[in-house]
């Protein structure tokens, strides 16, 4: 899309007379000189040579509202901070009406089989969304209410990419399949993917954590996610059934993108599961909670927190570590990319191609072109010559 021709109005916060305020600056233009007086009841400053109105959220969501195609709000300069009382909240803080989804699109997630976690996420961004465009109706909304929302998330929320994806996935779903919007995807700029490595433990790390947590069912969990390169997910939908010992294999139901696949029982998570199988008898559940219910995901975490600060591990652990840790130690030990891709199930060879940046082993046998030249010479670089 071409870059907006429109005029830009800067917002910053200032303080006057003990108040909290927002300062407006932008070139004189009467249409928008209007619309701060009658809409805000603005003040314009002559020491400051700018508009001033009261630094509260929703002044802040009206500027957004009354300015669009008129103008751009760049809030790039306002001091944002989390839990702060004078600078801006949530937008789930918008509107007056509790904003609920509509029934059609959620009996349409539920057809599409949906995951419980798309579902809530998608919820979420469309109920943000009603609250922002609050009192229009979902229905009566236009493209440019969107990009506002998006504008918005991005300036003022400060969002990560993938947030801003998910924002714009919701919406893309809701108008595409409810209403039958046309080329949403080609109207709206997406972020530039951000290309992190992954986080991985090495093999010390991981045996630590596991020595140092005396709960069975807790060394259960950390053992399984590593050994079997399991998500989180995964583990807590097993099933007693879905352990095949006899040929020493997991079977994963419904992984992501709904895709079934079997992964590795190495022989010491095989015994582990035998005292464990003896000791707790789970009824359904391989790993079960209170009331033998499926184990919390947020159980989960706090067993690898705890783990991780009895091994002496300053990181925050996640699950997903550990699975990035399996597929990175299964690569140094020289198993083929393919394989580790059918045990992760991966739709894409290129998905799992990431470990080889990771791979310390790989990494190792690199030599430095400095080491190559001072090969069978004095490793002292000062009486190096020039």
């Amino acid at each position: 899309m071409k870059k907006s021709n429109l005029p830009v109005i800067i917002v910053l916060q200032k303080n006057r007379e003990g108040i909290n305020c927002l300062l407006l600056k932008f070139r004189y233009n009467n249409q928008i000189r209007l619309i701060l007086k009658e809409k805000f009841s603005s003040v314009w400053s002559k020491t400051e040579r700018g508009w001033i109105v009261e630094n509260h959220l929703k002044n802040l969501k009206l500027l957004f509202q009354e300015l669009k195609g008129i103008a751009e709000i760049d809030t790039s300069q306002l001091p944002l901070k989390k839990n702060s009382k004078n600078n801006l909240k949530s937008l789930s803080k918008f509107g007056g009406n509790k904003a609920m989804v509509p029934k059609s699109f959620n009996d349409f997630l539920k057809r599409r089989r949906y995951s419980p976690n798309t579902v809530k996420t998608y919820s979420s961004f469309i109920i943000e969304f009603q609250e922002f465009i609050d009192p229009l109706a979902l229905n009566k909304a236009c493209f440019d209410d969107i990009i506002s929302y998006v504008n918005y998330l991005v300036s003022v929320k400060k969002v990560a990419a993938s947030t801003q994806n998910q924002a714009i996935n919701a919406l893309k779903c809701y108008y595409e399949n409810i209403l039958g919007w046309q080329k949403f995807s080609m109207r709206i700029e997406r972020p530039r993917k951000e290309k992190r490595l992954p986080k991985v433990l090495t093999e010390k790390e991981i045996i630590r954590m596991i020595q140092f947590t005396d709960n069975l069912k807790h060394k259960l969990i950390i053992c399984a996610l590593y050994s079997s390169g399991l998500r989180k997910g995964e583990l807590l939908s097993l099933r007693k059934e879905d352990i095949v010992f006899d040929k020493n294999l997991i079977f994963v139901r419904g992984g992501k993108g709904k895709k079934d696949r079997t992964t590795v029982l190495s022989s010491h998570l095989k015994k582990l599961l035998g005292v464990y199988l003896n000791e707790y008898k789970p009824n359904y559940w391989l790993i079960e909670g209170v009331g033998r219910h499926k184990y919390s995901p947020t159980s989960v975490g706090r067993v690898l927190s705890n783990a991780a600060k009895k091994a002496n591990i300053q990181r925050v652990i996640t699950a997903h570590m550990l699975r990035h840790s399996f597929a990175t130690h299964l690569l140094e030990q020289g198993l083929d990319l393919r394989y580790i891709q059918q045990l992760l199930g991966h739709g894409s060879s290129k998905t799992t191609e990431i470990y080889t940046h990771v791979s310390s082993k790989s990494l190792a046998k690199i030599k430095s072109p400095l080491d190559t030249y001072l090969k069978g010479k004095s490793t002292d670089l000062k009486r190096l010559k020039k």
